[in-house]
């Protein structure tokens, strides 16, 4: 566990030792103490953590460098885009319309098929 970015996501919300023990349902020291590197959280605390800071619990064991748990470049996941998602896509932490994301996935098909052209250009 990286001890430092738990001092870091705490003084980013701006919240004190205390108040953020008290959100846990733990002692002041021994939070203090996980911040510190003298204490270990247990998994399940490691858990409370992520959700409380809403990061990834790989963030905080120091597994990725980015603290949003939206945006994960080190696991890849697969997902078919259609005309009506099922899902939220997010440019700039900033939630794209469903219009916004017709139009997205119209760009992308469309620079696929200049591609394909292309490609289809330089075999001749």
């Amino acid at each position: 566990m990286v001890v430092n970015r738990l001092t870091t996501l705490r003084k980013a919300k701006r919240w004190s030792l205390q108040y953020t023990a008290d959100r846990l349902g733990i002692a002041k020291s021994t939070y203090a103490g996980y911040e510190s590197g003298h204490r270990r959280p247990s998994l399940e605390t490691i858990n409370l953590l992520a959700d409380l800071y809403d990061t990834s619990t790989d963030y905080i064991l120091g597994r990725v460098d980015y603290p949003s748990k939206e945006i994960t470049t080190e696991s890849t996941r697969v997902m078919e885009l259609t005309d009506s998602p099922n899902m939220e896509l997010a440019v700039d932490g900033i939630s794209l319309s469903e219009e916004e994301t017709i139009q997205f996935i119209a760009f992308i098909r469309a620079k696929r098929e200049v591609e394909i052209n292309r490609n289809k250009q330089n075999k001749t």
